[in-house]
């Protein structure tokens, strides 16, 4: 069954604005499920913990709620490993701080320059502290693909600890995940995984994938602005947590400092609510496979969410790379080659010959088309690249709620701006 887009784009009040929104790389539009949400949760239970009083108990069963529903969304094991926090970013930060404290002088890390920063800045802030030396992995400049043969050199040194994303947020490189962290385990390396770009098109499986850590931003998949970090109940018992003496000791709640965003909660709850809408709706095809592996309850509703949700954006993201293709004087960076479409979620950076990166989103901003400029924090890829300090690239990106035929009026504007209309 495919997608019914009509019905889709009726969950996001923002489409009903006259533009395109390409600009999902950055962070999507939230769906009507997470808004309702995070305006009942505001409205009926806003309080804070522990409270013995009717509004704080209901606060604390949505919270609850919320973590298994994110549990189910990584395939996590238990509620327990997952913390909530203001985004990836501040969330890396702050465990990071933790984690590193399981280094001594002189251990090696490893980081890679296909990452956002928020994967790379932390880690080196915190070798720092530690003393820690720090290894770096490249990656192909023709086709944006991570050098394996660069990280098995990293890996052949059993460093302590390797971060690595799941998808590059300014090429749309997936990387094999699976893969890489069972090299990264057979030398002992710790593996921190970036999932931000890759959350809202693929199923994530943290058992599956054996991830040590894994950390997503549910505004980049239909929620509101929020962080959530997995990490394996072992290793989160293991680490020293820095929090408050008061704050409970017991897992999440140890490492989700000061009193949390609730109704930001309540959203990615109600995020996850809508996959499971899609996943009932159009994923009836699927099922069968699914359970046959062995899932079940929402955990199988978001799979088959999940892979419904993939099938489609395969379409868009061949439209997006022909319709790319044909505009005059535009140069694709990373992937691009159409038979290997399923190694890259539909994130596409680009430059316009002779226009600046700036102009070209401005004049696309005139045509209501949303699309962004620069580095978007993967500051390393704009520099191997050369093209740092000359603007950097344009972004643009797909997601389930966009249509082949945006992606043509997209296509149109790129070859009036190249030609100067």
């Amino acid at each position: 069954m495919s997608l019914d887009l009509p019905k889709i784009r009726a969950q996001f009040p923002a489409l009903a604005r006259p533009a395109l929104f390409f600009d999902g790389p950055g962070g999507t539009q939230i769906c009507k499920q997470s808004l309702d949400r995070i305006n009942q949760y505001l409205v009926e239970n806003n309080a804070n913990h522990g409270g013995a009083f009717a509004t704080s108990a209901a606060s604390d069963i949505i919270l609850d709620e919320a973590h298994q529903a994110m549990a189910d969304f990584y395939n996590a094991a238990s509620p327990e490993e997952i913390i909530f926090g203001n985004n990836m970013t501040t969330l890396t930060l702050h465990i990071s701080r933790s984690i590193s404290r399981m280094w001594k002088a002189g251990d090696e890390i490893v980081v890679t320059r296909l990452d956002h920063d928020a994967n790379v800045t932390p880690w080196l802030l915190a070798a720092e502290d530690r003393g820690a030396e720090v290894n770096w992995v490249g990656f192909d400049v023709e086709d944006g693909s991570l050098n394996i043969d660069e990280l098995e050199k990293a890996l052949a040194r059993k460093p302590k600890f390797l971060a690595l994303g799941y998808a590059s947020n300014a090429l749309g490189t997936i990387n094999p995940i699976r893969k890489i962290i069972k090299m990264a385990h057979e030398v002992g390396t710790m593996v921190y995984v970036d999932a931000v770009q890759y959350a809202p098109h693929g199923s994530i499986d943290v058992q599956k994938l054996d991830a040590d850590f894994l950390v997503s931003s549910p505004y980049k998949y239909f929620g509101p602005h929020a962080g959530v970090l997995y990490g394996k109940k072992a290793l989160l018992e293991e680490m020293k947590a820095y929090k408050v003496r008061p704050a409970s000791n017991a897992l999440p709640f140890r490492y989700e400092t000061g009193t949390q965003n609730h109704e930001g909660i309540a959203g990615v709850l109600g995020a996850i609510e809508y996959f499971e809408w899609i996943g009932e709706e159009f994923g009836s095809e699927y099922e069968q496979n699914f359970i046959e592996d062995g899932f079940s309850g929402r955990v199988l509703t978001l799979k088959k969410a999940m892979t419904a949700i993939g099938a489609y954006e395969q379409e868009l993201n061949q439209a997006l790379l022909s319709t790319l293709g044909f505009v005059p004087g535009l140069k694709v960076y990373g992937p691009s080659d159409p038979r290997k479409s399923d190694e890259r979620v539909a994130t596409f950076s680009f430059r316009l010959d002779g226009i600046h990166p700036r102009k070209v989103t401005e004049e696309l901003g005139k045509r209501e088309i949303y699309a962004t400029n620069g580095h978007y924090y993967a500051i390393n890829i704009t520099e191997q690249l050369g093209l740092e300090e000359s603007g950097g690239m344009v972004r643009v990106g797909a997601t389930h709620y966009n249509t082949i035929e945006e992606i043509r009026k997209l296509g149109e504007a790129l070859t009036e701006i190249a030609e100067g209309k």
